[in-house]
């Protein structure tokens, strides 16, 4: 599920961050704790190692190894490779979450331009939206693996209520071997068609604006088949990882720390932990983390999409956006401001803050004829709430 913290960073203060820093869900530190303890138990294993059990001979050796693995790992450009794929996963998480599907566009037409308050009426509004969202349902089966395994098999949607034992057999004997997801889309093209013919759309241009919809709504759902169809390419993913595994494991080598008599260049000190490296593991490594978690957002990490709850809301309000609010509207009533030249809403005493004067421009106070309002004019002439 998606973890929320924006009302936490609502305001700019004094170390406004430092709250997100303790949080566990949807951490850094737990998507990293792992390979952050691997890489520390190594690096103090071989530490160990090179103090304690290798021979005068053997830690000249090794300290040539490491001055070398030093060198050389400086050359592989992880910063650049990481950051463009970075950047690259990022821009295709958040094109993904844009092409949602949301039935609302659809629900708001069909509930005002197919008529009739009748039984067949309601049924017809009724049927057209649950096209739609077997449509996006359908689509969100052959994506997200938390719907998969609460929709399984057809028998499980049909059981939810979503396509009928009808609907089913026809769906069913349709012999094709690509995804049918479509196959909802030309059930509810015919039936709006249908329901022109039988009046119950009155204009031709409503029948359009709905089709028109439709077809946007199936642009969504097929843009997330294709997101999932075509990934970024698997060659680009593992020049990304092998770079990163290689710049650290030359790290644990080449970051060591000398002895100090030896004489080396930049070995004066022997702090015996790390710190700026384990540093540069903690930000590199969770820099691959982020690409990781976000590079399918379907899945079931902490910050994934929430395609279940998608589904639920989508189905309860569009049904009943066609159904129980079809020309159920309140009766007209003056509003309070009826006869009000100069309407201002009030303000609760907390908000007063936030009663400021109209903008005009930033010449308004140019010039001898200055037209200046008097901020506390406004608050005097508004309504507070007591």
């Amino acid at each position: 599920m998606t973890v929320t913290y924006s009302s936490k960073v609502a305001n700019a203060t004094f170390f406004g961050f430092h709250r997100l820093l303790v949080r566990w869900r949807g951490s850094i530190y737990k998507l990293l704790y792992r390979e952050f303890l691997v890489f520390a138990l190594l690096y103090s294993i071989l530490s160990v190692v090179y103090r304690w059990v290798l021979t005068d001979p053997q830690k000249r050796l090794f300290e040539k190894l490491s001055i070398y693995c030093d060198r050389y790992a400086e050359q592989i450009p992880v910063t650049f490779v990481l950051g463009f794929y970075v950047t690259l996963v990022v821009n295709r998480w958040w094109n993904q979450f844009q092409n949602l599907p949301w039935p609302d566009r659809l629900m708001f037409l069909i509930s005002s331009c197919v008529q009739g308050r009748d039984e067949q009426g309601r049924l017809l509004r009724r049927t057209l939206m649950r096209y739609v969202n077997l449509t996006s349902l359908l689509i969100f089966r052959s994506v997200s693996t938390a719907v998969c395994k609460r929709f399984p098999t057809i028998d499980h949607v049909v059981e939810a209520g979503f396509m009928t034992q009808e609907e089913r057999k026809i769906f069913e004997n349709l012999k094709s071997p690509h995804l049918k997801y479509w196959v909802p889309v030309v059930w509810f093209t015919n039936l709006a068609s249908k329901a022109r013919k039988e009046g119950r759309i009155k204009d031709s241009v409503d029948l359009q604006t709905i089709l028109n919809e439709m077809n946007r709504f199936r642009s969504w759902c097929s843009t997330l088949f294709g997101y999932d169809w075509v990934g970024i390419p698997l060659v680009y993913t593992q020049v990304v990882t092998l770079a990163v595994y290689t710049f650290f494991s030359a790290c644990i080598i080449g970051r060591q720390f000398l002895d100090p008599a030896q004489g080396y260049q930049g070995h004066d000190l022997d702090l015996y932990v790390p710190v700026f490296t384990l540093l540069q593991f903690f930000f590199y490594s969770g820099w691959l983390k982020v690409a990781e978690q976000l590079i399918n957002p379907f899945g079931e990490d902490d910050d994934d999409f929430e395609p279940n709850w998608c589904i639920d809301r989508n189905l309860q309000v569009s049904l009943m956006a066609v159904d129980e609010m079809h020309m159920n509207i309140p009766h007209m009533t003056k509003d309070i401001y009826w006869n009000d030249p100069d309407v201002r809403p009030p303000y609760t005493r907390a908000s007063a803050d936030y009663c400021i004067p109209s903008f005009l421009g930033s010449t308004t106070d140019m010039g001898p004829s200055q037209s200046i309002v008097d901020p506390s004019l406004c608050l005097r002439d508004s309504k507070v709430f007591f």
